[in-house]
């Protein structure tokens, strides 16, 4: 793994490499799943405005390709801790559409009874071991998975999704120097989208390589193009691999873009409008589709049916979750733990 990268172009301006390769029918899948992320964030993003969907929200949509090339790398019974942004993350893990919609709007038949919400969803059942609404938070929660897993002699690993943002936490530092002296099985992966909320990392941190980070814990480290789902998928398996050979933890950094702002109230008035549009021109959905036909590998009338599933996929989802009923008033205190 590589210890760097450039500095003063903080993600990757090329498409998929031509040799980052996969079979048809996974090609099939990392589209229909990032296809799935983006139209259910519209999707929610459409019942927010009608105001159906209640309370706080933080989209995932640009993102997509870190979520779906992270999760190819992982076994099924592997766990990840997510973050308050982390519809993308459910879903690349196996999380069942009408019951995360669901849960988004509090209904009973969601994965959480209708008591997370969009900044606590949770499956157990695929490993996911929760979104977290406070900033770092999944860290302790990663990283104690990790000694469990140490502890019960499991050949597991776990990824931790964290952003840009929580790099300055005091708990990543802790985390991250307990799995390194312990030697857990721990992929700490940093979704740098840019910016902590409204702040750039130029202006939060002196360090603005965050793979540099590692060198304190004597913990490998690697940046990877995030809008690429393959060279995350690639990276990830790298670290995953050096995990579950009982080397420890490495911390893996991905550059990517999310397209709306950081929560439903944010007008991005700190971002230009030039730069969102390049981002938008590396959109990973577009790139991979790219790729795809451009080796033969997807024809664009498999593409073109790939969308279209996709699209009854997302508008079934929500018309299970609005046609769900609310959770019983009796169940108020069921499932709560302190």
């Amino acid at each position: 793994m590589t210890k760097s990268s450039k500095k003063d172009q903080p993600a990757g301006t090329k498409s998929p490499e031509s040799e980052l390769t996969c079979s048809k029918e996974q090609a099939q899948h990392y589209l229909r799943q990032m296809m799935h992320i983006r139209k259910f964030e519209d999707g929610m993003m459409d019942l927010m405005t009608k105001n159906i969907a209640q309370g706080g929200s933080h989209l995932y949509a640009g993102e997509e390709a870190v979520a779906v090339g992270a999760m190819a790398a992982l076994q099924p019974d592997d766990y990840i801790a997510s973050t308050h942004r982390g519809h993308g993350h459910c879903i690349a893990k196996g999380g069942k559409l009408n019951e995360l919609m669901a849960e988004i709007l509090g209904k009973a038949t969601g994965c959480c009874r209708g008591k997370g919400g969009s900044l606590h969803l949770a499956d157990v059942s695929t490993g996911n071991l929760g979104a977290n609404g406070v900033v770092a938070g999944g860290l302790g929660i990663a990283t104690g998975a990790g000694l469990s897993i140490k502890m019960r002699g499991d050949d597991k690993v776990v990824i931790c999704f964290f952003g840009d943002g929580a790099m300055n936490e005091g708990i990543v530092h802790e985390c991250m120097n307990m799995a390194a002296k312990w030697t857990l099985p721990v992929i700490y992966l940093v979704e740098n989208n840019l910016y902590g909320m409204s702040v750039a990392i130029a202006r939060s941190s002196r360090l603005e390589d965050h793979a540099k980070r590692a060198i304190a814990y004597d913990m490998p480290s690697s940046t990877v193009d995030g809008q690429d789902v393959l060279a995350v998928r690639d990276a990830t398996a790298t670290c995953v691999e050096h995990a579950r050979s009982g080397k420890g933890p490495s911390l893996l950094i991905a550059n990517t873009y999310r397209y709306y702002g950081h929560s439903r109230s944010d007008p991005r008035a700190y971002r230009t409008r030039e730069e969102e549009a390049y981002w938008k021109d590396r959109d990973p959905i577009k790139l991979f589709s790219a790729h795809c036909t451009d080796i033969g590998l997807l024809s664009e009338k498999e593409i073109q049916a790939l969308d279209a599933g996709t699209t009854e996929d997302i508008e079934q989802a929500i018309r299970f979750a609005i046609d769900s009923p609310l959770p019983d008033p009796s169940e108020l205190c069921t499932d709560v733990y302190a």
